[in-house]
């Protein structure tokens, strides 16, 4: 009963043009007698609460003034609430009437003449009026017949928030593990990951998140309305661990594939260090007595250093240049090896000088109808080219839909390309291969999804060149930088340090505590930076305004910043490719929050971590010791245990110091002592290079706290609106039910125009359905009330004049009316000209109005 009273209320409000005064009597008939006075009491009060706030929800909506029930509709919860007895006293079909009921008929009858009695009331000759007046008022908000209540979608993005933070959970408890297991999997402690292994690692936090979806549906307030969702948001959440779990175990594994080539490179440079260390140890022992004369002990080692260093490089396989274009065009020849001649030719030109595939205004010359027998497609259509070829006009929304698709693409290749580490693993023409090849499943898989076309061949040859031209850059610098990695000045230093040791006499165990120190130096760096990392993410989830909650309020965020930068190219990319722009986004709000919080939160978190990791490797390093001794173990069962205590934590293990002689260290204590004197300076080393770029420069993108909200936040519904091009706000991705947003776009900044002219579109689909305008698809023309029965992609949206007064994008238009014109060379003119009354909304205005 009060949904309806919502959408009861909501309209009155809205039908300001109907003059009514309406007021409304229950009657209600659910207690036994001899409790009915009390419990009616209890049943008036929570009565009147329940209309109370759903009044103030739908105001709220309607930007009305209202505060209780009776604002809108004449009602006194005393009066105007009636009990009526049962009809019989006892059990049919012996019973007789009760009285009681008779008097309960009379009462009502009597309230109602006298609210007829103090009305201004109308003649009965009249009520036709009135009732038509009454119906068209409710034909022109339609909203009433396809509308969710307020207070239902209200209760919905509640939902919405804490689908949010359950799915965040997961993903945060999923990155402490696969950090642990990556740590694992680098130190050779394990050797293949299971799905089975990463559901038993989520299982406490699983438990905890179906303990407190429980606990939400059930105890909620709004319990009543939540419990239309609670089967389908269990089956999501169990959808996105599995997708969490499974996309975990992919990159993992990922990793281990990647280890066996990492350990070519590894091991060639740590034989180059052990080897550098024993004839630099060599070469202290024989200046011994030469120890204080430190200008001699320098000049010998620099000249020691210098032949020692030209040798690695004269021993090591010259490193090619990287040519990108010429690789990428040796594999699409391959691919085409078999094509025809002419076809081959016209393949194999490889227009460099082309616009590039991200730049083109139309995607019509790259496809074509599909192959199938009867097959009209949705082209809207078809004139012969200059090669007597047919060539497609493409509807908006499929040029929409192939951009996307474009963009997507690209994205995904630059994470792979990332993830192959470069600077580290250096270029491989293999990579070439593997990008080529997934880019080509994907435009197979597009063209095999519900679409009517089909992309040419050099579709899929452009989009490889522009990806690739793209990326070149990244590659190139990236394979530089492997190139030049070599003992630079402050390696030297470190050589230098262990060597004077060696020449003053120091012992094997107090060197190679040394040893350990130094080569704990990176690890620790990126340890660190990783569990800040993770700390940060968590963080900006609970304090950053744009990021603490869901999707919406995401998207309120980015127009607030729109508007308030005022850049046309941005609002394009905004509303051409919504997820790059949600992307680039996230990373800038990541960015900045670790800028303007560096010395308040994040340097404070570093060095937290840095003491953290402090303790646990001291911990090791004693409970190794105290292992030994009980053992009567030598260094290599002290190793050993190091160096699995730290499994979890450092990438550092036993092969990290393998060819480097220590079987005489045999003082365990000793080695115990120096790695604790010398830890701290390690320790300050690292600490002084934190800033609020190291971060994010130093961090693998797989650990990347923008990257972790962006799997949070993007993994959700894309579709966009048929008519004005504005994106589902849905949290969830594959939701059920209709695509919806909070507000639809003016037409025509998404460059929609009228039929036949080059009038940009000023008008808002939430103003258009409840018209008597028509729109068309290829073949048919349909009235925008009825957009459903147009099928496909318009039946899948709810499409209401909700908030048809949000002014936003009515300044939008005015403000950008001439690039607008400009971008998709047309104007705002007859049928489409702008209202005056949207020139009187300021910028201020429209950043306002998103908070309603």
């Amino acid at each position: 009963m009060q949904d309806i009273l919502q959408i009861v209320v909501q309209a009155f409000l809205r039908m300001k043009k109907v003059k009514l005064n309406p007021s409304c009597v229950f009657v209600h008939q659910n207690v036994s007698d001899v409790t009915a006075g009390e419990k009616n009491e209890e049943g008036r009060r929570r009565l009147q609460e329940t209309l109370d706030k759903m009044t103030k929800l739908a105001a709220k909506d309607e930007v009305y003034d209202a505060g209780c029930f009776s604002d809108v509709i004449k009602f006194d919860v005393q009066n105007d609430v009636k009990y009526f007895a049962h009809l019989w006293e006892g059990n049919p079909p012996m019973a007789p009437p009760n009285p009681n009921y008779c008097e309960n008929i009379q009462e009502i009858k009597i309230t109602i003449n006298t609210h007829a009695s103090k009305s201004h009331g109308i003649m009965l000759k009249n009520l036709k009026d009135r009732i038509k007046d009454l119906w068209e008022a409710l034909l022109n908000e339609r909203f009433v017949f396809s509308f969710r209540n307020s207070l239902e979608i209200s209760v919905y993005r509640k939902l919405e928030t804490k689908y949010s933070k359950w799915s965040w959970s997961l993903r945060s408890a999923m990155m402490e593990t696969e950090n642990k297991l990556h740590n694992k999997i680098e130190n050779e402690a394990i050797h293949e990951v299971e799905e089975t292994d990463l559901q038993r690692e989520l299982k406490k936090t699983s438990e905890e998140v179906e303990k407190s979806m429980s606990e939400f549906f059930e105890k909620d307030t709004d319990a009543d309305i939540l419990i239309q969702w609670k089967t389908s948001f269990k089956i999501k959440i169990k959808e996105i661990q599995e997708n969490i779990v499974r996309e975990t175990k992919r990159k993992l594994n990922e990793i281990l594939q990647q280890r066996d080539l990492k350990k070519m490179i590894d091991a060639q440079r740590i034989n180059h260090e052990n080897t550098l260390y024993e004839k630099s140890k060599e070469l202290a022992l024989k200046l011994k007595d030469k120890t204080n004369d430190e200008e001699t002990l320098k000049k010998v080692f620099d000249l020691f250093w210098e032949e020692s260093v030209d040798k690695i490089i004269r021993d090591t396989p010259v490193i090619k240049d990287t040519d990108i274009m010429r690789d990428v065009k040796e594999i699409l020849s391959d691919i085409y090896e078999n094509a025809p001649l002419g076809e081959r030719k016209m393949k194999m030109k490889m227009k460099m000088k082309m616009k590039g595939i991200f730049r083109v205004n139309s995607y019509a010359d790259y496809v074509q109808l599909k192959k199938t027998s009867g097959s009209t497609g949705s082209f809207t259509n078809a004139y012969r080219s200059a090669e007597d070829t047919f060539v497609h006009s493409l509807s908006k929304e499929e040029e929409t839909q192939i951009r996307s698709f474009v963009t997507d693409v690209e994205q995904q290749t630059d994470k792979m390309i990332q993830s192959f580490n470069i600077s580290k693993m250096g270029y491989n023409i293999s990579y070439i291969q593997q990008l080529t090849g997934y880019i080509k499943r994907r435009v197979t898989e597009h063209e095999e999804g519900a679409v009517n076309y089909e992309f040419k061949k050099k579709f899929f040859m452009d989009l490889v060149l522009s990806i690739f031209k793209r990326a070149k850059k990244m590659i190139t610098d990236q394979h530089r930088l492997f190139r030049e990695a070599k003992f630079d000045k402050k390696k030297r230093e470190e050589y230098y340090s262990i060597f004077q040791k060696y020449c003053h006499g120091a012992t094997s165990a107090a060197i190679f505590g040394e040893i350990i120190c130094q080569k704990l130096k990176e690890p620790i760096e990126q340890s660190v930076y990783k569990k800040t990392a993770r700390d940060l993410t968590d963080e900006m989830r609970s304090n950053c305004e744009s990021l603490n909650g869901n999707r919406s309020n995401l998207e309120k965020h980015i127009l607030k910043t729109l508007a308030e930068e005022e850049d046309f190219d941005k609002y394009m990319n905004y509303i051409n490719n919504p997820k790059d722009h949600f992307k680039s986004f996230i990373k800038h709000q990541v960015s900045r929050y670790i800028t303007d919080k560096f010395f308040v939160n994040v340097l404070p978190k570093m060095k937290e971590n840095i003491k953290l990791l402090q303790q646990e490797i001291m911990k090791a390093a004693h409970e190794s010791t105290e292992h030994v001794q009980v053992n009567s173990g030598d260094i290599g069962l002290w190793l050993k245990s190091f160096t699995q205590q730290l499994s979890d934590v450092l990438i550092f293990s036993e092969k990290d110091l393998s060819g480097l002689k220590h079987d005489d260290v045999d003082d365990f204590n000793l080695l115990e002592d120096v790695i604790r004197q010398e830890l701290p300076a390690v320790m300050s080393d690292i600490s002084s290079r934190f800033d609020n770029r190291t971060l994010l420069v130093n961090l693998d993108y797989k650990f990347r706290p923008d990257e972790f909200l962006i799997d949070h936040f993007c993994q959700c519904c894309w579709v966009q609106c048929p008519f004005c091009g504005a994106t589902c706000t849905n949290t969830i991705e594959n939701h059920d039910g209709d695509h919806s947003v909070p507000f639809h776009r003016v037409r025509g900044i998404n460059g929609k125009h009228y039929r036949s002219t080059k009038n940009l579109c000023a008008d808002i689909c939430t103003n258009l359905v409840a018209s008597d305008q028509y729109f068309y698809t290829p073949d048919v023309r349909f009235p925008y009330r009825d957009y459903r029965r147009a099928g496909g992609v318009y039946a899948d949206w709810s499409i209401t004049s909700d908030i048809s007064e949000l002014p936003y994008w009515k300044w939008f238009v005015c403000r950008f009316k001439k690039d607008l014109k400009k971008n998709y060379s047309k104007t705002f003119k007859v049928s489409g000209k702008i209202p005056d009354e949207w020139r009187k909304y300021s910028k201020q205005d429209a950043i306002q109005s998103l908070d309603k």
